[in-house]
This record gives C-alpha cells, structure tokens and sequence, in this order.
C-alpha cells in the first residue's frame, strides 16, 4: 500500500521538500495544552495523568503515521543519490528533534520534578540553578532519554511518567533502526539502478 502512494502522480504532496514544514506540525497539539496549563492550573493538573497519557499516545501515532512515513517517502525519492541520502539524514535530523522536544514539553507542562526523583545530590546553588531552568532540564531528560543514554540520575516517580519514558525509549531505539534501514535500502536501490 505504502508503494502505491509513493508511486502515485495523484498524491498530494508531490514535492518531498515540504515535508521540512509540515513535520513541525506535529507540536502544534502543545500549544493548547500551554494555554490550558496557563489558564486553568488546577483543572489540568487535576486531569495531568489524562493528558499525559493522551500525549504519549499522540506521540506514538504522529510518529508511526507521519513522521516515519514521511523518512519512508523521502528515502523513495527518485533524485540523485547524494542528495537523497542529505534530505533522509536531515529529515532524520528534524524528526529526532521534533520528538525530543515534545517529549521535554510534556515533562516541563508536568513538572520535572514532579515526575521524576532526582538521584544524586546536588549543592543548594545547582539545584536552584536547576529549578530555575526547567525546561532546559526537560531538555535533558528527555535527550538521555530518547538517545537511551539514561544518565540514571533521574528516576521516574509515577506511573505516567514511566510510560513516557518506556515510550519515548522506544520510539529512539525504532527510530535508530528506521534510519539505518532506510540507508541500506537506498544504498542497495543505487546499486541496482
């Protein structure tokens, strides 16, 4: 089914390029949920393992349909070589970053601190450091996380913050895997071309 699409002169996206402006689309779910987090506090944190949830699921299936699909798409693409492997490993690229920053925002709409426990102990100037700046420590987390580095220094401390880390942790090992496919078959479509 994939190849019909990719194959078809009917598609609505006929120009692979725009997929470096649609992707970003992909955050715009966020923006309501900044508004609601600012707006209406008690609501959203009393509805945070809902959302959360939800978020993670959004996630998962932005990623399976879009954004994968969409590497899937570029690495079809019938230009030069060269220049096809620069647009999967930039698309690649965005992606990674795409999905690194959405799972920051849920950790910083949810407090950091909230969901996960702090194991190592810090001086009271670089922990305030670090209270100030949360999102650059969603940042982190989120990085470690995806890249399954896991520094091990934050530990998950609810159930939903344990699904995100379980989901994004696989969406980065996939993700790994995806990217290396994808250059093997275009390397191997050359070579036969």
């Amino acid at each position: 089914m994939l190849n019909r699409f990719v194959e078809r002169k009917n598609r609505y996206i006929r120009n692979e390029n725009i997929a470096f402006l649609i992707l970003p689309m992909v955050l715009l779910p966020l923006l309501p949920q900044l508004w609601l987090l600012n707006n209406y506090h008690n609501w959203f944190f009393k509805y945070r393992d809902t959302i959360m949830f939800l978020n993670i699921a959004y996630i998962i299936l932005a990623r399976v349909i879009l954004l994968d699909t969409a590497i899937y798409i570029f690495s079809h693409s019938k230009k030069h070589f060269h220049v096809a492997l620069l647009h999967v490993v930039l698309l690649y690229m965005e992606v990674t970053i795409i999905t690194i920053f959405f799972f920051a925002a849920i950790y910083w709409f949810f407090d950091p601190f909230y969901l996960f426990h702090l194991n190592s102990q810090l001086s009271p100037q670089n922990l305030e450091m670090i209270h100030k700046h949360s999102f650059i420590l969603s940042m982190y987390i989120s990085a470690v996380t995806f890249t399954t580095l896991g520094s091990g220094d934050w530990i998950p401390q609810t159930l939903p913050s344990m699904v995100a880390v379980i989901s994004e942790v696989v969406l980065g090992v996939v993700q790994g895997g995806v990217f290396v496919a994808i250059i093997l078959y275009a390397h191997q479509n050359k070579e036969i071309k």
